[in-house]
């Protein structure tokens, strides 16, 4: 297994902010058909990074899962993730690495995995990212051991996941 690095350094304030799904490696918890996937990162008062996932789901449905990122080193290029309800994620072996291995110096192309090389995202700032940008990043993925046959493309049709859909969705 190659050993995967991470990015030399992130300014935290600068990573922020709402990034679009691009691509990713198949994720057991994640439906394969969801559409429109966003990520918003916002520092919550204690420190950490508060994560706001959403989602169409493969049914058009609106989907939330919220979790709290921990920085891991001095360089805010390790995280720790974790989206269990907040009164249990002091339970040890519960949160999931982060590591930023590709970032552009204007933060809006961004490629986050795991140090086993097991998951992968490639995040942009915008929904849709240059074939070329795209390609640069995927090959630093294989680069770092990552294997890329099963590399999913989410579609972005333009929609956004508001509170409003995601409070009816619920009751449906």
């Amino acid at each position: 297994m190659t050993t995967v690095t991470t990015v030399p350094h992130v300014d935290l304030n600068r990573y922020l902010g709402r990034w679009y799904e691009v691509a990713r490696l198949p994720l057991k918890w994640e439906d394969p058909k969801a559409t429109d996937i966003t990520a918003n990162y916002s520092l919550s008062e204690s420190g950490t990074v508060r994560v706001d996932n959403r989602c169409f789901d493969e049914d058009g449905k609106a989907s939330q899962s919220i979790g709290e990122a921990s920085v891991q080193n001095d360089a805010n290029s390790q995280l720790k993730v974790t989206f269990l309800p907040e009164f249990i994620r002091w339970l040890p072996f519960t949160s999931g690495d982060y590591w930023i291995i590709k970032l552009d110096s204007d933060y809006r192309h961004a490629l986050v995995g795991t140090p086993d090389n097991k998951n992968l995202w490639l995040l942009s700032r915008s929904a849709h990212i240059e074939d070329d940008v795209k390609a640069e990043y995927l090959l630093e993925a294989q680069r770092q051991g990552f294997d890329l046959d099963q590399l999913i493309v989410p579609r972005h049709t333009g929609r956004e996941v508001t509170d409003a859909q995601i409070e009816a969705d619920k009751h449906n």
